[in-house]
């Protein structure tokens, strides 16, 4: 009997039942169904309900898991237009030279993988076939990001097309000698065919969003319509575990990037094994998608399958299917048809009696070879329905077999991701499944063939007359002419030459100013594209929203609140501010796209990316890699940087390395300017260099890192020294000398040389005065605007010189007759200025910032360190005195004196 005082169902929802009585109805079916024909039945009603809704348009959350079977109904898939056949003769080619190109290499112990191109040969050759544009039509064509582990793939069919040769071929992974071929996709090594570096994976769906979300942006911005370009990202399954694979999904469904297809390989393996062994990746990975806003196809089966679900009546098989885990259907992939029917078939009475239907035949064909990714007929319904779909993104999760045609020691094997080569007898039977014409006597000496089937040939030819169609090859990387752009006037420049008088400046609001100004320009100032990752107020922006405004495809749809302000916060569908929320990763892959724009679409842009130094390159190093593989140019700007100009903000906010991580990578130019018209000096170069007419020898392939700083301080007018400009873009130019400074030095005193970049030359200018006004000791300084690229000078010196030519470091140079030892100081670790101490002639010194940060003042954090004035003139003092210059004595009463 019913507790009359119990809450009843319809109590817990705060909406309203208008009707309950017809909401009981509803309700009594679906128990009448599920008494009268068991759970499933009421299951597979309700969701085919929630679908019908769905399609209607019908306020509901959406329906997150699907049936374990495609997505598109074998009646609805189109016809594919063109040569099935012609097509397959291709597709077996492209296999053949990929397995043999890697087996040949193995002898050389250079790796390679083959298993991967082999569960998505059709994957690709679909899309060659008949969807990706290439460069040579209007517009941009498409943007590819092929899976990194498929690389030999794509190399076996530029091979057939003409685009690469055997020598090439056999050198794959063998670049030193010139003429070969990088181990993935490597713009920088191969800079006509690859576009996209994607091998480190999660970084390729990443910025694949960001690229059609850049697209977009050019297009809302008038500067390009790039509507028919289409990105498309090819991933593994196993790569969708990376974080960054799944951290911008939402961000492509809010701004309904149909522009955007995934397409993942659900070969259901990663590098060690299976990727969900007691679960089912496809429907993981469909929840996942579905619930951020994306349309999912899931291609899982082949024809060989249609017959089988035909004989389901009852749904016994997609049940199965369901409940099968993924370590499973691999297990089925290598076992006989005794084995399936027992394991899968017996497993439920109804399937029993379904197999009892089947020869082993047809269950080895469905369970071994029948996959949807590897028919041309579904991956082309597939993608046909991707291009077509409007309104969001499309994410295909195909189904592969991994390794699948490579024989029985391969396929869905867990070792195969790390197996490098095939035996003779092995690529023999391969030849036989494939049918190609290739004789036994073409193994030479145990070596496996290349195969072509001759450049004039039937197969050849349809492959190019449909990349004709299409644009041209593809995958391809196009450099368009375009002429360098102007420079901007010089007086954006210029008017920090004459310094901020006595207004506090700090180095962080100079560069806004200075960008204020160059966004202005009538010439380039469409060009500029501000990254910040929700700190623009942190970095003095925003008063860069009302003018510029910040990007949105929707505009403004509201009144912001602060609308009677003057720097309102202010969206624009052509708004120029990429304001990404908290997220530097992808800002970077926003800065990415900017940078590359120039080749993706023959647009030059300018990016500059403003964060907090500590959570750039120590967040997305890996991403600045990738920046520079991809051969990008632009800003980053670090700003608050420096261990101790962040005042209270503690150990994970202090910069003390973030030079140290852009050292490493070849492409990054790092400064560390100290006042403001050094930082004008360095962009003005910048956009030299990268923008405009680069000087002979020049790469223009590079970036800029700035460290900008948070500390109010005054900013002195530039010195008239002789070739300051030259000094401030090489990195060392004397500053003052003690004489200049107009500080108090007796005769013959003696002489120190003080190196400091950004903040520390302020504390070096302090102990500049003590040691002259309380010590008697004359002290030159230096600024030193990069000890990075100080440091690469003197490398290429050093290289000159093992060619026989002579060659002395600017360092030296710059440092040449400089009086004393020479003592280097920043506000970061030691190991940041230490980087030069082996080209310096003079006695070498240096103070960093060393070790974890702390919360605390200024002041009390550089004492704490060790390198605030009055340390420096500790650290001096004890350098002369070493040198005998100054008494022993004078360390310990100095240390005294200053409470150190």
């Amino acid at each position: 009997m019913t507790d009359p005082n119990a809450i009843q169902p319809s109590e817990l929802d705060q909406l309203p039942d208008r009707d309950p009585e017809e909401t009981a109805e509803w309700q009594a079916s679906l128990d009448a169904v599920t008494k009268a024909a068991g759970p499933h039945r009421a299951a597979y009603l309700m969701r085919r309900t929630l679908e019908r809704a769905e399609g209607a348009g019908i306020a509901l959350p959406k329906l997150l898991e699907t049936d374990y079977v495609n997505s598109i109904p074998t009646a609805a898939e189109p016809a594919v237009p063109g040569d099935e056949a012609m097509e397959q003769r291709i597709t077996a080619w492209n296999r053949w030279n990929a397995a043999a190109m890697v087996t040949r290499g193995s002898k050389y112990g250079v790796g390679g993988h083959i298993a991967t191109f082999a569960s998505a040969a059709w994957l690709y050759e679909t899309g060659f076939n008949h969807f990706f544009k290439g460069k040579e039509a209007d517009g941009s064509g498409d943007q590819l990001y092929i899976q990194g582990h498929a690389s030999p793939g794509i190399y076996a069919r530029a091979f057939l097309d003409g685009r690469l040769n055997e020598e090439q071929l056999d050198n794959f992974r063998r670049e030193a000698g010139g003429n070969g071929l990088p181990s993935y996709p490597h713009p920088r090594r191969l800079p006509w065919l690859w576009e996209f570096p994607t091998v480190s994976m999660g970084l390729g769906p990443l910025s694949a969003i960001y690229q059609a979300r850049f697209n977009r942006y050019l297009t809302n911005r008038g500067i390009k319509d790039t509507s028919a370009s289409h990105v498309w990202a090819f991933l593994g399954d196993g790569e969708m575990d990376e974080p960054e694979s799944t951290a911008a999904l939402a961000l492509a469904a809010r701004e309904e990037l149909d522009n955007l297809t995934f397409v993942i390989n659900c070969n259901l393996q990663r590098l060690d094994g299976p990727v969900r062994a007691n679960f089912k990746i496809v429907q993981e990975l469909e929840a996942q998608f579905r619930g951020a806003g994306w349309n999912v196809i899931k291609t899982l089966w082949g024809t060989a399958w249609d017959e089988l679900f035909q004989l389901d009546t009852t749904g016994a098989l997609v049940r199965r299917l369901r409940q099968v885990p993924d370590a499973q259907i691999q297990t089925y992939q290598t076992r006989d048809a005794a084995y399936i029917r027992q394991d899968f078939f017996g497993a439920d009475p109804a399937l029993a009696e379904l197999a009892k239907l089947l020869s082993d035949n047809k269950i080895l064909e469905c369970f071994h070879l029948s996959r949807g990714g590897h028919e041309a007929r579904k991956v082309y319904a597939a993608y046909k329905a991707a291009v077509e779909h409007k309104g969001a993104p499309t994410v295909i999760l195909a189904q592969t077999v991994k390794g699948h045609t490579l024989g029985e020691g391969f396929a869905s094997k867990n070792a195969n991701h790390q197996m490098k080569k095939l035996s003779v007898d092995e690529f023999k039977n391969m030849r036989d499944l494939l049918g190609l014409p290739i004789k036994d006597s073409d193994f030479v000496d145990g070596v496996v063939p290349y195969g072509h089937p001759g450049a004039d040939s039937p197969e050849v030819r349809y492959l190019q007359e449909r990349r004709a169609a299409l644009g041209g090859p593809a995958p391809a990387r196009r450099v368009h002419p375009v002429a360098p752009l102007p420079a901007p006037a010089e007086k954006a420049f210029a008017s920090f030459d004459k310094g901020s008088g006595s207004q506090n400046v700090a180095t962080t609001m100079a560069f806004v100013r200075l960008v204020k100004d160059l966004v202005r320009d009538k010439e380039t100032g469409k060009r500029w594209v501000p990254i910040v990752p929700d700190e623009a107020r942190t970095f003095g922006m925003e008063s860069l929203f009302p003018s510029l405004g910040i990007y949105s495809p929707k505009g403004q749809t509201y009144e912001p609140v602060d609308r009677d302000q003057l720097m309102y916060y202010k969206e624009a569908q052509n708004g120029q501010i990429l304001n990404e929320g908290i997220t530097e990763a992808g800002s970077m892959a926003d800065f990415i796209a900017a940078s590359t724009s120039y080749a993706t679409h023959g647009e030059t842009m300018i990016p500059f990316y403003i964060f907090y130094s500590m959570f750039g390159w120590q967040r997305t190093a890996d991403q600045m890699w990738q920046l520079g593989d991809q051969l990008g140019r632009g800003f980053l700007v670090g700003a608050t940087a420096g261990r101790t100009t962040l005042t209270g903000e503690g150990l994970q906010h202090a910069d003390g390395h973030s030079p140290v991580i852009a050292a490493t990578n070849p492409a990054a130019l790092t400064y560390d300017p100290a006042f403001a018209y050094e930082v004008a000096a360095i962009v003005k170069d910048g956009l030299r260099r990268m923008y405009g007419e680069a000087a002979p020898g020049e790469d223009q392939n590079v970036f800029y890192y700035l460290t900008v700083y948070n500390e109010p301080l005054p900013q002195p007018a530039k010195p008239s020294v002789d070739g300051i400009d030259e000094g401030i873009v090489k990195g060392l130019y004397r500053f003052n000398t003690a004489e200049s400074a107009g500080v108090t030095v007796p005769a013959n005193a003696p002489r120190i040389q003080v190196l400091g970049s950004g903040t520390a030359i302020h504390w070096a200018l302090k102990a500049q005065r003590l040691l002259a006004e309380e010590w008697g000791v004359a002290a030159d300084v230096w600024s030193a605007t990069s000890w990075s690229e100080l440091r690469r000078d003197a490398l290429e010196a050093d290289e000159a010189l093992l060619r026989g030519e002579e060659r002395i470091p600017f360092v030296r140079q710059a440092l040449q007759g400089a009086e004393g030892p020479v003592l280097a100081v920043s506000d970061y670790m030691r190991q940041v200025p230490d980087q030069i101490a082996q080209w310096v002639d003079q006695d070498w010194s240096s103070l960093g910032a060393d070790g974890f940060g702390l919360s605390d003042t200024r002041e009390a954090a550089r004492r704490h360190f060790g390198v605030d004035a009055e340390s420096i003139v500790v650290a001096a003092l004890a350098q002369l005195a070493r040198r005998g210059e100054v008494k022993a004595t004078a360390v310990k009463e100095a240390r005294a004196k200053y409470g150190l």
